[in-house]
């Protein structure tokens, strides 16, 4: 009887052994877990990256856009032939201005010099752009007449984009044709809109002359100079 008694008392303390030691098995586990879970580094996020900033453009650079923006009015017909003559006169006054600063500085401009163009050129931009956007617009038509008027207009578009055309020489061709569209209006106006047999051959006899003109201002000496990309 003594002897089944201590039987069943060292029954709970062996299964209280065995629990400890299992317990003592797993805790090195989870302190390992543990240990290794913080000791993992943490995912930094990568910054966005910034765009890099443009650098302003130079004002060889300036003056080569605003003749683009006067060539495109052109060619589409936004500027008529008055705005554009208009518009190249101003910008040949800025040239010549820088030409001379240049001149007076070595060949270079000084800040004070640099804003002013700037500013000019600020003006410049503000009318092209208003004149391109008005009411007035350059369009012939598809008479003969019309053609070649537009056929003109592409010419000259085309020299001042590529920089054949300096922004004088534009101006003087452009007034010779307001000068011819003047006077095709005119001759319209006079005649229920068509033009006679003789007025034909005049403005034929006129474009005549403004193409051999328009021909030799695009291949002489004289270009506008294009501005350097920078390195």
């Amino acid at each position: 009887m003594k002897f089944t008694w201590m039987k069943w008392c060292a029954l709970p303390a062996a299964v209280l052994l065995a629990g400890s030691v299992a317990m003592a098995q797993d805790q090195p586990a989870q302190s390992s877990q543990s240990q290794s879970g913080s000791s993992a580094t943490p995912v930094t996020p990568t910054p966005a990256a910034t765009p890099a900033t443009q650098p302003k453009p130079t004002i060889a650079q300036r003056k080569e856009n605003q003749q683009d923006r006067i060539a495109q009015g052109v060619k589409s017909g936004q500027l008529t032939a008055g705005e554009t003559a208009n518009l190249e006169t101003k910008e040949a006054a800025i040239n010549g201005e820088t030409k001379a600063d240049r001149a007076a500085n070595g060949g270079k401009l000084t800040g004070a010099e640099k804003t002013q163009i700037n500013q000019q050129q600020n003006q410049m931009s503000k009318q092209i752009y208003a004149d391109k956007h008005n009411a007035n617009t350059q369009h012939y038509g598809n008479s003969e007449v019309g053609q070649r008027q537009e056929n003109q207009q592409d010419r000259i578009a085309q020299g001042v984009k590529s920089g054949q055309l300096t922004a004088g020489e534009t101006a003087k061709l452009e007034n010779q044709q307001k000068g011819i569209n003047q006077q095709v209006k005119a001759d319209r106006a006079a005649n229920g809109g068509k033009l006679t047999t003789g007025e034909k051959q005049q403005v034929n006899k006129e474009q005549n002359a403004a193409s051999k003109n328009i021909y030799n201002k695009k291949h002489n000496a004289k270009t506008q100079p294009q501005a350097k990309p920078k390195s």
